[in-house]
């Protein structure tokens, strides 16, 4: 006879199940795993035989054959433990055999029993749900299988005692999901940046679009505290997005002990960051940076700093919100709808624009520093903001600025306004309009789209700059409760579109 349990591998965000056939025949006494299973698989076995000589159990003198199916397709992790404990235990009898037709399982094995925490829970107990099936997974990540919905899980902190729930039913009370902190006291307050009304006001813009915003400056005039200050004037996650960005944070082995995401991620990753951390990739192909910040904000300090072949992989995922990495032995895609804000010097000394702290080396300094930034990049970046220095003496004596939450108030109209508008449509921000969209939702008046045709003459913009412009035009109509898009709004975006570099 062959006992049988169901687990699962990933494929990026996809799960694929995994039959796990237990046999065991006579014959020389042999622990045998077969079906592509890579070394922290096969080194499964020793885990095995402590975890149950650690309850007082011997794995039987006969030859022991696990065979993960399908077999072409690779196993990787340390999460297939339990389940092959589980089949074995189901072969000699220990466990009744319908808890591999009832539950899909997972779990790393110590070498005492104990059922240590894993990768991937979440999407796991999704595809679980999808099966009506319930899961068997560590305790640690049973909080996070709940959100799964409607489903069985049973979280074990040890082998011993999930043997003696499954045999009993009553050793393992059942996971209780804690209630979510909503509060949003923790974020930084817009009010704290002193000045820089246009920056503040293309940062509204941008929050209120999904648009990109890169922000030039010298040093110390408070791009990184606006960009600290982005999450605190944009909507709270719905349902749908938090889950999304809970399942890829599960994959990472990032997720809390709520078991859930709930506040939209801000990713902040250094200028020396590998091109497969800021992308995804390495030898398990997990999530990189830019999918960390899926439904939340990709922070680029220092951009030019950056290496060239680094950035330049970024603008694929700008534009479809996929990243796809290729392997020899398989092809994953992440989700990756992140909104990038970006700051950097003028030039490598940083006061290129200040006139009380002259460039030595002007205006080759700027000229060599911005051109580490390639056009094709800049042509993906909606708002663009120049900050200058503000003397000490003016500063002190500027009042706080507006708060976040009032700031916040209108971005939440302006994302009511487009999910209304948007409602049967695959976007939901005026930063993911497709072509049919433009035609379909923006109409321009005839004074607005001279000033803009007589711009793009001017500037020689690309078809891709011509209708990002549009875009941004569209928010900010949407900002001021108007249908149509109106000379002021056009102006208003070739102005921050404009400031590009600018001294």
């Amino acid at each position: 006879m062959v006992s049988r349990i169901s687990t699962v591998s990933f494929l990026g965000v996809k799960v694929q199940e995994i039959d796990v056939q237990v046999h065991l025949s006579f014959g020389s006494p042999h622990f045998n795993i077969v079906g592509l299973a890579d070394k922290s698989v096969a080194e499964s076995k020793e885990r095995i035989r402590a975890a149950f000589s650690s309850m007082g159990l011997a794995l039987p003198a006969k030859r022991i054959t696990v065979n993960l199916a399908p077999a072409d397709i690779p196993k990787e992790g340390s999460h297939y433990d339990l389940p092959m404990a589980l089949g074995i235990l189901m072969e000699l009898g220990v466990v009744a055999k319908e808890v591999g037709v009832e539950y899909i399982a997972l779990g790393e094995l110590a070498l005492d029993g104990t059922i240590a925490p894993v990768t991937g829970t979440l999407p796991a107990a999704f595809y679980a749900n999808g099966c009506y099936k319930g899961v068997i997974c560590p305790q640690q990540n049973a909080k996070e299988a709940l959100w799964a919905g409607d489903i069985e899980v049973i979280g074990a902190s040890h082998l011993g005692t999930l043997v003696s729930h499954l045999k009993n039913g009553n050793e393992i009370a059942p996971p209780q999901l804690d209630p979510l902190d909503k509060s949003r006291s923790h974020l930084k307050d817009l009010a704290d940046v002193k000045g820089q009304a246009s920056a503040k006001r293309a940062l509204e813009i941008a929050a209120a679009g999904k648009h990109n915003l890169l922000m030039v400056g010298p040093p110390g005039v408070g791009k990184s505290m606006l960009a600290e200050r982005i999450c605190s004037i944009l909507p709270p996650m719905n349902a749908k997005e938090a889950l999304e960005v809970s399942m890829i944070y599960s994959l990472n082995g990032s997720l809390d002990e709520t078991g859930l995401v709930s506040e939209r991620p801000y990713r902040a990753p250094h200028h020396s960051a590998s091109l497969p951390s800021l992308v995804g990739g390495g030898h398990k192909a997990k999530p990189g940076e830019i999918s960390l910040a899926h439904n939340g904000v990709l922070f680029l300090d220092e951009l030019p700093e950056f290496a060239a072949s680094t950035l330049e992989t970024l603008r694929q995922p700008l534009e479809s919100g996929q990243v796809h990495i290729a392997r020899a032995s398989a092809h994953v895609s992440y989700p990756s709808e992140f909104q990038l804000i970006a700051a950097m010097n003028p030039c490598r000394c940083g006061y290129f624009t200040e006139p009380t702290k002259a460039c030595s080396r002007a205006p080759r300094c700027a000229n060599d520093y911005q051109k580490k930034i390639s056009g094709p990049l800049l042509d993906r970046i909606d708002l663009f903001t120049t900050l200058s220095t503000i003397p000490i003496r003016e500063l002190q004596k500027l009042p706080k600025g507006e708060s976040s939450a009032t700031a916040a108030a209108r971005v939440s109209a302006a994302h009511k306004t487009q999910q209304e508008r948007y409602k049967n449509e695959p976007y939901s921000h005026n930063a993911n309009l497709d072509q049919r969209g433009l035609s379909h939702f923006c109409r321009v008046d005839k004074e607005a789209e001279e000033l803009l045709n007589n711009y793009a003459d001017q500037q020689a913009l690309s078809a891709r700059a011509y209708y990002r412009i549009i875009k941004v035009a569209r928010t900010i109509a949407d900002l001021s409760n108007t249908e149509n898009i109106q000379k002021g709004h056009i102006a208003e975006a070739l102005f921050f579109r404009h400031q590009e570099f600018s001294s």
